[in-house]
């Protein structure tokens, strides 16, 4: 399929291909429909008719929405689990401030990072520049060295 098929499927395609991932219930249809045609492009030498095209462009758009539910999903998954109980207190407390500044350097990235921005383990990481693996690390020792501070005024359970 040539450039000028792919830009004359475009304008007949369009608003069926958004359409479709509305129906399907993307948040950001156009997004996924434009996706979905530049995904088209860069494959089409192997696709032969317009009948293939629509179709690829049908089980993209299927697979996309598949996709970027199935990523929000574990995103809010992997918040929820991540949020450690001095999350809620962290702002409100001098002490607890007064205690995170103490802590080492490492340790205090990691607690700013992940609770007080809620940046993710990978995002964090590529901030702090180590491994998420080291996040980690240095959260769970933070987190250990806050609890007497915490536990003094009875934030963590």
């Amino acid at each position: 399929m040539e450039a000028q098929h792919v830009r004359a499927l475009f304008d007949s395609q369009w608003q069926r291909t958004v359409a479709l991932a509305g129906q399907l219930r993307a948040a950001d249809p156009e997004d996924v429909a434009a996706e979905a045609f530049a995904r088209l492009y860069s494959k089409r030498g192997s696709v032969r008719t317009t009948d293939a095209a629509v179709g690829y462009l049908r089980t993209t758009v299927i697979n996309l929405v598949r996709d970027r539910a199935r990523r929000q999903q574990l995103d809010a998954r992997e918040r929820s689990r991540a949020a450690p109980p001095i999350a809620e207190v962290v702002d409100r407390d001098p002490a607890v401030i007064e205690a995170v500044g103490a802590l080492p350097e490492r340790q205090r990235e990691a607690v700013v990072l992940r609770i007080w921005l809620d940046l993710s383990e990978r995002d964090a990481a590529a901030a702090m520049g180590v491994s998420a693996g080291s996040v980690k690390t240095h959260l769970s020792r933070a987190l250990a060295a806050l609890r007497p501070v915490l536990e003094g005024d009875r934030h963590v359970r």
